[in-house]
């Protein structure tokens, strides 16, 4: 059988973490993790989840998956231990597709669509001038994007902070790129139950593709209101970490739209369950990402054998220093990103660039 030796998390100078899991046979997986904490998350796979994989079979995947989570579980499975798993459960399935010769894609069941049309993800407006936003967006979308979504990066402590500036923005963009691009917005957790409806109501009239985290991420019972009130699809997800706080998100919260976050949400493995999860209550899948490289590849195999994850995905724009470090990185063309082919992820670093990258 095939053995783990190494396990090895490498912090980039972005703040990217890559992981690499190496194995007696010389194949090695790719993955990575969440960048909330780069320094806390790659120890927590170094030194709390390494030594439970090494010496393991590196196939025996979902068996994995759950040694790591369950003797670490008290560690905590919001945040960093499933953003830690994640990055060894994407390089184990990366081992998988390269070991069988098949893209992930196959091992998950086939693929749906061979191209995935990605909406742009443009952060940080709760800081922008309208106008700052209007020029952010025109430059994304002279790049070839065919679908927009504005982020106000609020979070819950800045409730209902600047309502009017927000609606204002959304009213502008709106105007520059018209009724045939869709166009979200994302309150990241930054309203009230009641301004949210109010909200919601006015961005209907205007045209709205999703709405998304409109309340407090804790706030079930509100999003649930929320999602009641308006007909606009109404999604969250990137702060739940499992198939069973996305249970309860689904029952008690009621959103529409379901995302998670592969590099967050304990990697491939977990996040297909979760899919499977929201095709039993019919809920669109759109997984929330902002890494661009080895967390976009992995969402798009996902996304790709999943029939109704049909919706724009999200994609917050190339980053060339890292395409740098991939033999040949993922092509982004006219709105859409063509699905990797080759075994497993379908991605190869250079290992010399990557290590001139690192911290």
């Amino acid at each position: 059988n095939m053995k783990i030796t190494d396990v090895q998390a490498t912090v980039l100078k972005t703040g990217s973490i890559f992981v690499q899991v190496y194995t007696d046979e010389g194949v090695i997986g790719i993955g990575e993790c969440s960048p909330m904490n780069s320094a806390v998350i790659a120890n927590f796979v170094n030194t709390a989840l390494k030594p439970l994989v090494v010496g393991e079979n590196p196939l025996e995947i979902d068996k994995l998956w759950n040694k790591m989570t369950f003797r670490t579980y008290k560690l905590g499975v919001q945040g960093i231990q499933q953003e830690a798993i994640a990055g060894i459960d994407i390089a184990l399935w990366d081992i998988l597709g390269k070991v069988t010769g098949l893209p992930i894609h196959t091992l998950l069941g086939g693929c749906y669509r061979d191209k995935v049309m990605m909406y742009a993800s443009i952060g940080g407006g709760a800081d922008m001038t309208v106008s700052q936003m209007v020029n952010r967006v025109e430059s994304y979308i002279n790049q070839g994007f065919k679908a927009i979504k504005i982020r106000m990066d609020w979070g819950a402590m800045r409730q209902d902070f600047n309502v009017k500036k927000d609606y204002e923005m959304f009213k502008a963009v709106k105007e520059l790129i018209g009724d045939d691009i869709p166009l979200s917005f994302d309150a990241n957790n930054g309203y009230s139950v009641r301004t949210a409806i109010t909200q919601g109501r006015r961005f209907e009239q205007l045209g709205i593709y999703h709405y998304e985290e409109p309340v407090a991420q804790y706030d079930y019972a509100g999003i649930a209101k929320v999602a009641d009130a308006l007909d606009v699809p109404v999604s969250a997800g990137e702060h739940e970490y499992t198939r069973w706080q996305f249970r309860d998100l689904i029952e008690q919260a009621k959103v529409d739209i379901i995302q998670p976050d592969v590099v967050k949400c304990g990697g491939i493995s977990e996040m297909v369950k979760i899919a499977v999860l929201g095709s039993v209550y019919n809920k669109h899948f759109v997984p929330h990402q902002t890494q661009p490289t080895i967390g976009t590849a992995a969402n798009l195999h996902i996304c790709c054998a999943m029939p109704n994850a049909n919706r724009p995905q999200e994609f917050t724009g190339r980053n060339p220093q890292l395409d740098e470090l991939f033999i040949e990185p993922l092509i982004f063309d006219d709105g859409y990103i063509h699905v990797p082919k080759k075994p497993g992820l379908g991605l190869e670093i250079d290992e010399e660039k990557m290590k001139a990258f690192a911290l």
